[in-house]
């Protein structure tokens, strides 16, 4: 690729002829701050924190949307500059809900954090300020104008990456806003919960809705036997809500600090990711076996599935009818496990731990409320079980692990890997394989499946069938890969989808990562290692040798697919409209 010499802040600087000034800066580790950009996504100059002063322009100008010249020269930090971002930094302050006390992003905030390295210790400039109220409807998501930016952020990752496109600039000047059309609640279009505009907002415009005080409430109910199920990425995430680095197993210190807040029993999903790929296997091979519909599609991610009954209406016989993990944990808890304690299943009280907003709306489907009370009562994202950690003063860095109570909580390799895009197709190919050929896997890892990259391709041989397979991650490149399907461009046995960017350890309820700091270091690489090296260090590395999976199948269950198992772990899906 061709190549420029450019001169920023007196360096020497040769980059290829495509990059932005910033880029060319950041090459060199010189930091230009931002506020609105986010590589790839939004960069549209639109905050002008990020302006710069070039040799011979008239004005200041944006350094993330400006290309690189041979010959240029920058300075980042001259006086003219410093004083244009601090004004820019204070006129957007001036418009802006001011209460960090009280904001969930407080200490972890991009425009707190600007106002503190810019040395913005008062705002000059007072005006009209308009108090708007939050829309509070959705069972997922908050979304507090008042605290908004207008950095269009959260519009562009809906728009470009998840094309959901639920959210967009309303009105104009003073008065713009990010929200959905025509005065409608969130709750009212065809947002699919995924959180990503959460993970992806600068300040706390967006957040999830916080359920933190069901769980206090039913923890001091001596009428309540309260169980948290944990879901596997959690434990690559927690950790780094109390600064310990990106990517720490802290798989041991999660029921520890569960059992510290007065939780009676503590329970792995993986268990339960387990369970899944016993059901979701049989039902898989028996369509190849008897004709069914294929492509069979995953079914664990609950944004994607709403974002299939959406938008793909068509491929609603194509999803596995299983539930996700979260919800077969909670059917096995009010059934398999109640009997076997001896409680009464109404007044258990299902608590989940999840990286995901979608899971809060999954869990009150009317699908998963049967005999009257459902499945899963309360979900917390991972921040939101931090903050009841930090509540209770516990020292979450320095405890002794625990491991998860024994009935329902012995898992494989292979349910941790669910966390990771390609997760759950590798877990169930770990299966499939053995069942099908009577054989043992000499490669247990199916390398195909993993990484980052949109849309992965593979064919699987498995005993005489050459299994196509295909794995996307982010409803933006399902929407590709399921096009091309519909379209009959494509033809795959088993698809994989996750909603979100690099699948659960990057989903919208985990630890919020600043945009800078993601280009130093991407949580879904950093978050995968972790997950992929528990996988390794697990005894058990495949679903189907589960000896606590044999024991519920043998006391309760019978086989996968069987009735019981049908009624207690299977579901359907409902059309529903297009509302953007």
């Amino acid at each position: 690729m061709d190549k420029v010499t450019l001169t920023i802040d007196g360096i020497k600087v040769e980059v290829p002829r495509d990059y932005t000034v910033l880029k060319a800066a950041r090459s060199v580790n010189i930091d230009i701050p931002t506020l609105c950009y986010l590589e790839g996504i939004n960069e549209i100059g639109a905050c002008r924190m990020c302006v710069v002063e070039v040799e011979r322009a008239r004005s200041l100008q944006a350094a993330c949307v400006l290309p690189v010249s041979e010959g240029m020269v920058v300075r980042t930090n001259s006086k003219k500059v410093r004083e244009a971002r601090k004004i820019n930094l204070e006129l957007i302050l001036s418009n802006h809900n001011g209460d960090c006390n009280t904001c969930v992003r407080s200490g972890n905030c991009e425009l707190q954090k600007l106002a503190k390295d810019l040395n913005v210790t008062e705002v000059r400039y007072t005006g009209e300020n308009i108090e708007y109220t939050p829309d509070l409807q959705s069972p997922s998501i908050v979304r507090d104008p008042n605290r908004c930016i207008v950095c269009r952020r959260c519009e562009s990752v809906c728009k470009n990456v998840q094309t959901v496109n639920v959210i967009g600039a309303t009105n104009r000047g003073f008065h713009t806003m990010i929200k959905p059309t025509f005065e409608r609640s969130i709750s009212e279009v065809s947002c699919i919960n995924c959180g990503q505009c959460i993970v992806n907002c600068p300040v706390g415009a967006l957040r999830e809705k916080d359920d933190t005080e069901k769980v206090w409430d039913a923890l001091a109910d001596p009428d309540k036997h309260v169980v948290m199920q944990t879901a596997p990425a959690v434990r690559v995430a927690l950790g780094e809500e109390f600064g310990m680095p990106m990517g720490t197993r802290v798989t041991g210190k999660l029921p520890a600090a569960a059992r510290r807040l007065g939780f009676d029993t503590v329970f792995d999903t993986n268990f339960s990711a387990d369970l899944t790929i016993l059901e979701e296997g049989t039902e898989f091979l028996g369509r190849l076996k008897n004709g069914g519909k294929l492509p069979l599609i995953t079914s664990c991610s609950p944004g994607w599935i709403k974002f299939c009954e959406h938008n793909f209406p068509e491929l609603l016989d194509n999803l596995s009818t299983c539930k996700s993990p979260q919800q077969m944990m909670g059917s096995v808890v009010k059934t398999y496990y109640a009997e076997k304690a001896g409680i009464d299943p109404s007044k258990i009280v299902m608590v989940s731990v999840m990286p995901c907003t979608a899971k809060k709306f999954e869990a009150q489907r009317p699908e998963f409320i049967p005999g009257g009370y459902p499945d899963v009562d309360v979900v917390l994202t991972t921040r939101e079980f931090a903050s009841m950690i930090k509540q209770a003063g516990i020292d979450f860095v320095n405890l002794e692990d625990e491991g998860y109570d024994n009935l329902l909580g012995e898992s494989t390799g292979a349910a941790v890997i669910f966390g990771a895009t390609g997760g759950v197709m590798e877990a169930a190919l770990r299966t499939v394989y053995e069942v099908v050929t009577g054989k043992t896997l000499e490669k247990i890892d199916f390398e195909d499946v993993r990484g980052i990259e949109g849309i992965k391709e593979a064919v699987i041989p498995v005993g005489d069938l050459e299994v196509k397979v295909a794995v996307a991650h982010g409803t933006g490149n399902a929407r590709k890969l399921l096009e091309k399907v519909v379209s009959g461009e494509k033809e795959y046995h088993f698809i994989e989808v996750m909603a979100c960017p690099g699948g659960c350890l990057n989903g919208g309820g985990q630890p919020i990562v600043h945009a800078k700091d993601k280009i130093k270091m991407d949580p879904r690489v950093a978050r995968a290692k972790a997950i992929y090296d528990e996988d390794r260090d697990m005894p058990i590395r495949k679903s189907h040798e589960n000896p606590m999976i044999k024991k519920i199948y043998e006391d309760f269950l019978g086989e996968p697919n069987s009735h019981k198992a049908h009624e207690l772990l299977h579901t359907h899906y409902t059309k529903r409209e297009k509302i953007m």
